[in-house]
């Protein structure tokens, strides 16, 4: 699969274990476990994603609970719901949408400033 191609996990997709990819994956139907890449993870609107997530970026319109962290930013739209732990340097929500759970907002060029 190339960097820019995409996947997808369609409505009557249930899956349970560990994904890693490049580019983009959408996810329309369940997905529990674990996602780990420096790409773009689209939850769909009637997707639900539960485990620990680890990604580029994250585009929700579906439901997420559990550890997330993304590297560049996170997008919460209107119809999507956020519970858990997120970690991200740059956070956006739409009118609507819902995050429950503990923020934590870190610029990582700044961080790594410091260290130097």
């Amino acid at each position: 699969m190339g960097k820019d191609e995409i996947a997808y996990l369609g409505s009557d997709t249930v899956y349970e274990g560990k994904l890693r990819f490049k580019g983009s994956v959408r996810i329309e139907g369940r997905f529990t476990g674990e996602i780990v890449s420096d790409g773009t993870l689209n939850v769909g609107k009637d997707a639900h994603v539960d485990g620990t997530v680890n990604v580029g970026e994250l585009l929700l319109s579906g439901h997420f609970s559990g550890e997330m962290t993304a590297c560049r930013r996170v997008v919460v739209y209107a119809s999507g719901v956020l519970e858990g732990h997120i970690t991200t340097p740059s956070l956006l929500t739409e009118e609507g949408g819902i995050i429950e759970g503990q923020i934590t907002m870190k610029n990582p060029d700044a961080h790594k400033a410091k260290k130097d």
